[in-house]
Order: structure tokens, then sequence, then C-alpha cells
């Protein structure tokens, strides 16, 4: 049985984790069956990062390292018809996303004028998570903002860049189907990933006022969004 180990959901999506919810997307679309489970504590994950997968014996993370796994491991055909040029595109928005992450995280964990919010909603959503956790996660997570750079810059900074990742996703997306067509790819999970951790999050950050004046962000979400929910 296959058991995806990711974050908490939040705001009505399944992961408040662009990386676990993109990976939780993916199996949706792709019709696997799956039992989901929302934990914090890492100690048992590969590397100690969420999300990561349970397959019988076989323990797997990271969130691209998943996916591929799960392509291979079941032959599935979601990307099987991309040119060599689409899955470069695949790897470069990939790439964007990732350092997307970082502003998106800052949003809810640094900046003071949102996390408040934030701590309040999970706290308000998820009765077994206590202050004192989310006070230990958000002094965990200074000193990775630090290490990595993105807590070095001033929070207008840190918003341009994360706008400029997003300008450019929103510039690939038409006004109807997904990245490569009329039918979704796992570059489409992992999009949505990231935007819907920012379109549905109650919180009005320089990003989501972003997304939300891209009607082509809010289109594939939205798109996304509700094949999961039937899948």
């Amino acid at each position: 049985m296959l058991t995806l180990y990711s974050y908490p959901d939040l705001f009505g999506v399944a992961d408040n984790n662009a990386f676990g919810l993109k990976v939780y997307a993916f199996m949706r679309l792709c019709g696997l069956e799956f039992d989901h489970q929302h934990i914090l504590d890492t100690s048992h994950a590969p590397r100690g990062q969420l999300p990561y997968l349970s397959d019988d014996n076989e323990t797997v993370g990271d969130s691209d390292t998943i996916i591929t796994y799960l392509k291979s491991q079941y032959d599935l055909q979601i990307d099987r018809a991309l040119s060599p040029g689409q899955q470069n595109l695949d790897f470069l928005v990939r790439r964007t996303l990732d350092d997307l992450y970082w502003p998106m995280s800052y949003s809810r964990w640094r900046d003071d004028r949102y996390w408040p919010a934030f701590r309040d909603a999970v706290l308000r959503e998820h009765a077994d998570v206590t202050a004192s956790d989310l006070e230990a996660a958000r002094e965990y997570n200074d000193k990775r903002y630090r290490y990595q750079g993105i807590g070095r810059y001033e929070p207008d900074q840190v918003y341009a860049r994360g706008i400029g990742d997003l300008r450019v996703v929103a510039d690939l997306l038409g006004d109807s189907g997904f990245v490569f067509g009329p039918e979704p790819a796992s570059i489409d999970a992992a999009i949505y990933g990231f935007i819907a951790n920012i379109y549905f999050y109650e919180i009005d950050t320089p990003l989501k006022a972003y997304v939300l004046s891209r009607p082509e962000l809010v289109r594939h979400c939205r798109a996304i969004h509700e094949r999961i929910a039937r899948a």
C-alpha cells in the first residue's frame, strides 16, 4: 500500500507545504490509490524532510524523486508524450518553483506582519499542534533563511524575487488547458502545489496579491484543484 507522509492540511488544501501538495496532486491526477498521513515528526523521513513515500518496504524522499519513482514503478503515462524540449521546460519550471519556495515560506514564518495570522490558523485547525511547536519551527526556519540567503534580504526584496518567479510561471499559462495541452502533466501538479498554497492562503501577502492579479494562475490552480477533488 502506498502511503504519502506530509505536513498537515491548511486553508482547504491537502498539505500546507508546496512540495507535499505537489506529490499529492500528482498521485491524484494519476489515479493512484494511497493513504495520506499528515505528520510533523520528520525523524523517520529520508534526510529528515517531508514529504516522503512508503511503498511496502521501500521508502522514498524528496518530491521529485518520489514522482520519478512512481512513474517508473507503476508505469505512469502522464509525461510519456513530452518532447525533449518539453522535458527541459518541465525541469526549468520546477527549478523556478524551488526558488519560489523561499519567499512563500518567509511570508509565513519570518514576516512579522503575517506570522501571527498563520500561527493562529494552524493552531485553530490542528489541536495537536502547540504554540511552542510553532515557535520552535519558526526559530529553525529563521536559521534556514539566513543560511540560504533570503533571510538577509529586506522584505520587499524577498517578495520581488517571489513575484519574479510567479510572473514566469503565469506567462507560460494560457487561457485554457494546461502547460503542455488539454490534459495535465506532472508539471501542472508541481505548479498547483505552489500556487494553491498562495491562492487559498487566507492572508493577503504580496505573493497572493500578485496571484490574484494574474487570471492565468487562478484559472490553472482552480482547474487542478477541481480535478484532484473528484479524482
